[in-house]
C-alpha cells in the first residue's frame, strides 16, 4: 500500500517480510497548468520543462550527480532515463524517472537527495498534478507518493532524500521549496537537509 508523503515524514524502506529494498525508482509527473482569460485559453497551456535530479553525498559533500545532462552516476548505481522537455497529459504517469541500484550505491554514499527544478524558469504557480513517487522496482508497488504544493512563487522544490540507517535505507519527505533553475543552485539549501 503507498504512503501519501507530507514534508518531513520518514518511512523505513524495508519489506513487509523484513528484507530491504534491492531497487527504487523516483518518479516525476506534471502537467502545465492552463493560462487564464479567453485568449489565453485558445493558447492552450504552456510548456514547463521541470527537471528531476539526484544528488549524491558522502559525509555532507556532494560526490556525484545525475540529472539530464549526467545520466549515468560513475559507479553506474543511479540511472536518469532521459529528459522530458514537456511533461505529460496529466495522467499521472512518470515523466523523468531515476533508478537507484540500491545494493550498488558505492558504502561512502550515505544520502541520495532528490530535487526538482523549473529549467525554463516557471513558478510551481503554473504548474499543475505534479508529483513525485517512490516505487519498488523489482514489484512495481509504489511505496510512497509525495504530492507537490501546487502554487508558490518558486521554481524548485528539494523532494526528498533516502539515506542510510541502521543498516539499511530510510526514506525522508523534505518538500522544501526553493529557487533555482538547476540541481547547483539548489546545493546551499540542500545542505540544511544533510
Amino acid at each position: 500500500m503507498s504512503v501519501n508523503l507530507t514534508k518531513g515524514q520518514q518511512i523505513s524502506l524495508s519489506k513487509s517480510d523484513g528484507t530491504s529494498l534491492s531497487a527504487v525508482r523516483m518518479g516525476l509527473g506534471w502537467q502545465a497548468a492552463q493560462r487564464k482569460g479567453f485568449l489565453a485559453k485558445l493558447a492552450g497551456a504552456r510548456e514547463i520543462d521541470l527537471d528531476a535530479s539526484a544528488v549524491l553525498f558522502a559525509g555532507g559533500q556532494p560526490v556525484d550527480v545525475v540529472f539530464f545532462q549526467h545520466l549515468v552516476s560513475d559507479d553506474g548505481s543511479v540511472r536518469h532515463l532521459g529528459d522530458n522537455l514537456t511533461g505529460g497529459a496529466g495522467a499521472g504517469a512518470d515523466d523523468e524517472v531515476i533508478l537507484v541500484d540500491l545494493g550498488r550505491v558505492p558504502p561512502h554514499v550515505d544520502q541520495i537527495v532528490f530535487t526538482v527544478n523549473s529549467f525554463t524558469g516557471q513558478t510551481f504557480a503554473e504548474v499543475q498534478n505534479a508529483f513525485c513517487r517512490l516505487v519498488d522496482e523489482t514489484t512495481g508497488q509504489e511505496l510512497a507518493r509525495y504530492t507537490l504544493s501546487g502554487g508558490g512563487p518558486h521554481t524548485a522544490q528539494i523532494m526528498a532524500k533516502l539515506y542510510r540507517a541502521g543498516g539499511g535505507w530510510q526514506l525522508k519527505a523534505i518538500g522544501e521549496p526553493a529557487a533555482g533553475r538547476t540541481f547547483q543552485d539548489l546545493l546551499p539549501a540542500i545542505a540544511g537537509h544533510l
